[in-house]
């Protein structure tokens, strides 16, 4: 029987082609452990190099879960957590970059078993690469957009890694090899698994383009360098809506588009200073602008998250300490300053890496499927984090700060975004066709003073602002196409162009119809529905809020509360915002498990009122 280390090294000179699967029932020697770490010192790492400490705890857990082959076991990174899903074996960069990279408070550099294990880990990542240079995620046989387009990235940033440590010559060599085929893949633009008209999934095509603007910084190639080069204008027309977001899942996602498209594309940008990637992120960001939710005591943002598709990112704190997914968007700010309004200020992320080098907590290993390598290689580019006074100068030139009277209705594919400010109030809407996961409807209310009060979630028909039928079906779980009317709904139709004193919407289906009338400090919704359901609003409180109902009676933050009664306020601070429907009806407002920001202190409640079909609500923020 061959030893591992023989099969290894007959594998690592083959072509790509040619490598040999690792089927069930090999026989190798088993990956050698590493030892385990003893200590780890905060105060001997550089500010920038602390996001490294957690993967550093991690990272002997996750060699010594490698089975004999070189793949992850232990379900550390992505699922399926299965030998066939190439983006398992993305932590090749992990192991690439401790190896090489000598530092006070790194005990594995120039390690052999971790170089033993590295060795094992490419061997199992590149068997797995179809020979037209694709790699598979969910079953064996898939010809993967994103373990393809991903793992350019990761196996050309590992290949420099290795190149400039004079290790593992043959596994270079396979490397090479194994990108040249992977980019051919990619760029044909006649590939309809990574090109589409739109992009299904703009993040992952973008992800394939960064790390092939490395790949070909290794090894030039003239044909492939001009496929690049057409790539970017093609992704700018293909992966940017006319609302500003980017594709993904028939509509937009803010994790995906915040904390992987943009920072893809600040990767890219590293690499080749492409302009069509400039104007992407300053098209995105001001579609972020309009839909982070800054919240006046200096939290952070809420985020407008209905219309996401694919995730749930409901908040976003002010001070986003390491590891932080958003990191690179900074190379953005300079082309597009209003970007900065939406990182930390690198004085706060000074505090707040002082803070974590003086603190005396244990760092832990991160928990399984949470150790994301993108945070590391993100970190190979340095840091141009915003100043204060730049972060603030760009919040006081977001939108809905910036003017207190405006209705933006952006449309794309069937799908209306609307953001109505008024003096007294911010409202957001997202209409016609339902994308995924999101939901439709009236989707966050804000105040300028009190902040979020309103903010509805995707993903949950618990906790979306909507009319909702028996069996817990709400509207907004589906289409609800929308008309705008200048003044109360059914009057002369509003299309754009100045806003009117007072807009009205009106939005629903063969179920029920809504109509919407904001004026300046009062919102109306009144509701005909086919059949008794009940009206659900999903609240957004403090601990220190006071809700009181008509009645008398107080609700119990964090608690469930229900009563008869015609409204409530809700007092926050100075601030109090009156929710009436005229006639004394039940109410209840119950906490769920949602929290918001770092502390937890906000919490999501429902109220929910039960009607016979018609329901008629007046907000009043003062």
């Amino acid at each position: 029987m061959l030893s591992r280390r023989t099969l290894l090294r007959a594998t690592a000179l083959l072509p790509v082609a040619a490598t040999p699967l690792l089927v069930p029932g090999t026989a190798f020697a088993a990956v050698p452990d590493l030892p385990p770490l003893s200590t780890l010192n905060r105060a001997s790492f550089s500010p920038q190099e602390q996001r490294f400490a957690p993967y550093l705890a991690t990272l002997a857990p996750m060699v010594n879960d490698m089975d004999d082959s070189g793949f992850f076991a232990g379900g550390w990174w992505r699922s399926p957590a299965a030998s066939y899903n190439a983006r398992v074996q993305e932590h090749v960069f992990t192991l690439a970059w401790f190896y090489a990279n000598a530092r006070p408070w790194n005990p594995y550099a120039g390690n052999a078993n971790l170089l033993a294990a590295l060795d094992a880990a490419l061997g199992h990542y590149l068997s797995l690469q179809h020979p037209d240079g694709s790699f598979p995620e969910y079953s064996r046989n898939e010809h993967g957009l994103a373990p393809t387009g991903f793992g350019i990235g990761y196996l050309a940033k590992t290949l420099r890694i290795l190149r400039a440590a004079k290790v593992l010559p043959a596994r270079q060599t396979q490397l090479t090899a194994a990108l040249h085929t992977a980019m051919t893949w990619f760029l044909d633009p006649t590939n309809h698994s990574v090109w589409q008209e739109p992009l299904g999934y703009a993040n992952q095509t973008t992800s394939g383009l960064a790390g092939a603007a490395l790949a070909l910084k290794l090894d030039p190639d003239p044909a492939l360098a001009k496929g690049l080069t057409e790539a970017f204008p093609r992704l700018a027309a293909t992966g940017l809506s006319t609302v500003g977001f980017f594709h993904e899942k028939g509509g937009h996602d803010m994790n995906y588009n915040f904390e992987v498209m943009l920072p893809e594309m600040a990767d890219a940008y590293q690499q080749t200073s492409d302009l069509n990637l400039v104007n992407m992120a300053r098209a995105f960001t001001g579609f972020l602008s309009y839909n982070l939710l800054r919240e006046p005591d200096g939290a952070g943002y809420m985020v407008n998250v209905a219309p996401s598709t694919r995730t749930s990112a409901r908040w976003y704190d002010e001070v986003r300490p390491d590891p932080d997914r958003t990191a690179l968007n900074w190379t953005f700010i300079r082309q597009v300053p209003l970007l900065s309004a939406f990182l930390t200020a690198r004085e706060d992320l000074a505090e707040a890496r002082a803070a974590w080098a003086g603190s005396t907590e244990p760092v832990t290993p991160l928990a399984k499927q949470d150790t994301s390598p993108r945070i590391l290689t993100h970190g190979l580019y340095g840091e141009g984090f915003p100043t204060r006074r730049q972060r603030a100068a760009a919040i006081a030139d977001l939108p809905y700060l910036r003017s207190d009277n405006f209705v933006e209705l952006r449309k794309d594919r069937g799908q209306d975004f609307l953001y109505v400010r008024k003096p007294g109030l911010y409202l957001g809407g997202y209409f016609g066709e339902r994308a995924s996961l999101a939901r439709t409807g009236l989707t966050f209310l804000w105040h300028p003073e009190a902040g979020t009060i309103i903010c509805g979630l995707n993903d949950n028909n618990y906790a979306c602002w909507a009319t909702v039928f028996p069996g817990q079906a709400p509207d907004s779980n589906g289409p609800l196409p929308a008309t705008y009317f200048h003044g109360a709904p059914g009057g002369k139709e509003w299309t754009g162009g100045p806003p009117p004193a007072a807009l009205g919407i009106r939005y629903g289906n063969a179920n029920v119809t809504t109509d919407v009338l904001v004026t300046r400090r009062t919102i109306r919704r009144t509701v005909k529905a086919n059949a008794a359901a009940t009206e659900q609003i999903p609240l957004v409180l403090r601990p220190t809020d006071v809700l009181t109902f008509t009645n008398g009676t107080q609700a119990a933050f964090g608690g469930s509360t229900t009563t008869s009664a015609d409204g409530f306020d809700i007092r926050r601070g100075r601030t109090t915002i009156r929710f009436r429907w005229g006639t004394p009806m039940e109410a209840t407002v119950a906490a769920g498990s949602v929290r918001y920001f770092r502390d937890g202190a906000r919490r999501f409640h429902a109220l929910r009122i039960p009607h016979q079909g018609t329901f008629d609500l007046t907000v009043i923020v003062g």
